[in-house]
């Protein structure tokens, strides 16, 4: 079966059709800047242009880089606020005219990495933390979705939230060598460890293909790779979710 797999991002909107079986991507991603204030209805618009480029007609799973519950945000994150409390399945499906499932992103990558990656088979606690505007963070408990585990909220020193000091887009505003970056993740990646203690780390996301760059910065007793999916682990992800 085709699914749209659909990944929102803080600098761009990516889809692509998947298989449903195998997971892998059948077309290339078809991406668009989003909009400038990533306000809802904006955004709303930007997902139909990528379902109407692909001329889909089934399952449709969009990744969502903020709190999910029940389909609807429950914080902004990095995004306007007038998405605080939006019911974004509805929004996203009213704008395209088809049903929508809308799952937090981190979760979406998790879900590609746990059926097709790195994960499949993999027991315990599992999380998968996706690098990217955010800190975002997906957790698996012998293979169930542990909802919004959002581990990039916590407060850290003068910042409201360790993201906003750990992530790539901080590593893109100072102009962080890789080595200076990777020592602020590895100390948000340790304080993951004493809070959750968990059994096996994902690397996702759009600096995850970097990963061979500063790896051997990243000083964790816990066991972590790369997403062999890599960037696009959240569009496979999300097109599973609609499925799921």
């Amino acid at each position: 079966m085709k699914l749209l797999g659909i990944d929102i991002g803080g600098s761009g909107i990516k889809g692509a059709l998947v298989d449903s079986e195998t997971g892998e991507m059948l077309t290339k991603r078809h991406r668009i800047p989003t909009p400038e204030g990533r306000k809802p209805k904006d955004m709303a618009q930007v997902v139909a242009q990528i379902v109407a480029h692909f001329e889909h007609k089934g399952p449709i799973g969009v990744g969502f880089p903020t709190v999910i519950k029940n389909g609807v945000c429950k914080s902004p994150g990095n995004l306007h606020k007038k998405w605080l409390n939006t019911n974004v399945e509805e929004l996203f499906s009213e704008a395209i005219g088809q049903d929508v499932t809308v799952v937090n992103d981190a979760d979406a990558a998790g879900f590609a990495s746990m059926n097709y990656g790195v994960g499949k088979g993999k027991d315990g606690l599992v999380l998968m933390i996706t690098i990217g505007t955010g800190l975002g963070s997906g957790a698996f408990l012998n293979g169930k979705l542990i909802p919004n585990f959002e581990l990039g909220q916590i407060p850290y020193k003068k910042y409201k939230k360790i993201e906003l000091w750990a992530a790539d887009s901080a590593k893109e505003r100072e102009g962080l060598t890789y080595k200076k970056w990777a020592k602020r993740f590895n100390k948000f990646l340790k304080l993951v460890e004493l809070i959750v203690c968990p059994d096996f780390i994902i690397i996702g996301g759009g600096a995850s293909k970097d990963f061979d760059e500063f790896k051997e910065f990243i000083k964790i007793k816990t066991p972590i790779e790369p997403a062999i999916l890599r960037n696009h682990a959240g569009i496979i992800g999300a097109a599973a979710a609609s499925i799921r």
